[in-house]
């Protein structure tokens, strides 16, 4: 590697941090994102989210049917420099039924952020998310909102997420008052109370007040019992709470947690600040080859996520491609992974939610958007030198099923390019009927939301009106041995068999019961709840 590259790579991944935001629904977290947009200088003023038809619609959630329903179906990503960082922020879905979706972009993360609901505590959507992110090591930063709200004592909670996740807390900040009488936090790096001024509704950044720990001015700003009750809290954090370490934070082990109200902006800009500071910068990936570090020399890069139609004007179709090794250039060539073919890398897009810009060069860490004319899926690895394979993403058991019917001949082309494209960009699962007499879709999903999702799309995008009906099965289990392991075995009962998107065998059950009486009825038939998406079982599928 030239000493200049070398160097460059190396400023880079220093001055880039990215992070994706998990969460229940309802806890807050587009609202959190877009006071993060604002506090970074991406937006001036900051909408609801559920706003009135007269404000402005959240930034981050761009699709006609998330505006409608005030919640965020897909993930989109939101860059934008604070501090002289460049900022990767992967705003995921916070509903269930989306939670693939999710599972897929903090494959492309470096943190999380943890937000959690000051009233209720860890919900179950919380827990899930945290599950993917425990399996990645991925280091967890935690905002517990809505402290402007009547809510649970803070210790409380950190109790809880010690006891529950089993993760170490250490808290970066300390909440002053709890509902009406929440007036700010306190500081305990810089050793400064934030006394905050209620104003615009949260759609600007909050003015402060910013006093020293020992200003005697504290005992009149603040009412008798907040004070003596805030000193009583920090006594006992001091004696009895962990100390701060770096690197079990890393190593996803210790939370660092941060209280706040992301609608009144109380407590986000200190937690930024925070965060630049303690984050993990873009790091090393799991490769055939081994661990690759960001700093290698050549370009490599994997797709985490495809999106159909951002732009309806121009029906495109875009793919997120996380930068993991080397420098990114405008019209550069490269090798895909999977097919082996050598593709060119034109007309890439620095991405804000729906609006795009085009960039000239991209480094680890950045996620980068490009126009898929059909080449990409999701999971592959684009790369130079040597052949590179990054991890897949593997597919998670769907729970619901349907078939999905087109009422109307004519719309036959429309219908199938719909069904496609969705398939492709992971908005549902997609199985055929392994009876080749049967030809309609069956759309296999984690949640009947997802399935609204499709056909209001295929709707809206594609002038396809459909018709769903739902199938009796709630259990899917792939054949591990393929094809060939499902004929030994011979004929099964109380299942049925289809094939996936990539020709491979799943079996179709009732309920968990009638899958247990297959598998030890057949004990030499190797079943699996998830598909693994690897390359080689891709390129020989994709035929069949």
């Amino acid at each position: 590697m030239s000493t200049d590259l070398e160097a460059e790579l190396q400023t880079a991944v220093e001055h880039r941090r990215n992070f994706a935001i998990i969460s229940h629904p309802d806890a807050g977290k587009t609202t959190l994102t877009e006071k993060l947009l604002l506090y970074g200088g991406a937006i001036h003023e900051a909408g609801a989210v559920k706003a009135r038809r007269a404000q402005r619609k959240a930034t981050s959630d761009w699709m006609a049917m998330e505006q409608q329903r005030g919640i965020s179906i897909t993930s989109t990503v939101l860059q934008f420099e604070y501090r002289h960082c460049q900022i990767n922020l992967l705003d995921t879905p916070g509903h269930q039924d989306f939670s693939e979706d999710t599972y897929r972009t903090l494959a492309a993360a470096d943190n999380a952020v943890m937000l959690i609901d000051a009233a209720k505590g860890l919900e179950p959507q919380t827990r899930k998310l945290f599950e993917v992110c425990k399996l990645r090591k991925l280091p967890i930063f935690t905002f517990v909102n809505k402290l402007d709200r009547p809510g649970r004592e803070p210790l409380e909670l950190l109790d809880e997420i010690e006891q529950e996740l089993g993760l170490q807390t250490y808290a970066v900040n300390w909440p002053i008052g709890i509902g009406d009488r929440f007036k700010g936090v306190f500081d305990r790096r810089e050793q400064k109370i934030h006394l905050f001024e209620r104003s615009a509704h949260g759609s600007r950044e909050a003015a402060s007040t910013v006093v020293d720990l020992g200003d005697p001015r504290i005992e009149e700003l603040l009412e008798e019992d907040l004070y003596y009750q805030f000193k009583d809290d920090l006594e006992l954090l001091e004696g009895a709470g962990s100390e701060l370490n770096t690197d079990l934070v890393h190593q996803g082990k210790m939370t660092p947690v941060f209280f706040g109200s992301a609608m009144t902006n109380f407590g986000v800009e200190l937690f930024l600040n925070t965060f630049l500071d303690y984050a993990l910068k873009p790091g090393s990936r799991v490769s055939n080859i081994g661990e690759i570090p960001p700093t290698y020399p050549e370009f490599s890069g994997f797709v985490f996520k495809l999106q159909a139609n951002m732009d309806p004007k121009h029906r495109d179709r875009v793919a997120f491609i996380r930068v993991c090794t080397g420098k990114f250039e405008k019209d550069m060539t490269v090798n895909h992974s999977r097919s082996g073919k050598i593709i060119r890398l034109s007309r890439p897009q620095k991405l804000f939610a729906q609006d795009r810009e085009s960039i000239d060069y991209a480094y680890p860490g950045d996620v980068i958007g490009l126009n898929n004319p059909g080449v990409f899926a999701i999971g592959d690895t684009i790369y130079n030198g040597q052949k590179i394979e990054y991890e897949g993403i593997p597919s998670f058991s769907p729970e619901l099923f349907a078939t999905l019917r087109n009422p109307n001949p004519s719309k036959f082309k429309q219908f199938h390019k719909g069904v496609s494209e969705l398939r492709e960009e992971g908005a549902v699962q997609i199985m055929y009927s392994a009876d080749e007499t049967k030809r309609e879709p069956i759309l296999a999903a984690v949640g009947q939301l997802q399935f609204e999702v499709v056909q209001f799309r295929l709707m809206q995008e594609y002038g396809v009106e459909t018709l769903l009906d739902l199938l009796p099965y709630s259990v899917a289990r792939w054949v591990t041995g393929g094809w060939e392991a499902l004929e030994k075995v011979g004929r099964l009962f109380n299942t049925v068999t289809v094939k996936d998107s990539l020709g491979r065998p799943v079996l179709l059950f009732r309920n968990e019961w009638n899958c247990q009486q297959v598998e030890g009825d057949n004990p030499e038939l190797k079943l699996s709840a998830i598909a693994p998406l690897t390359f080689s079982q891709q390129s020989n599928n994709s035929d069949q």
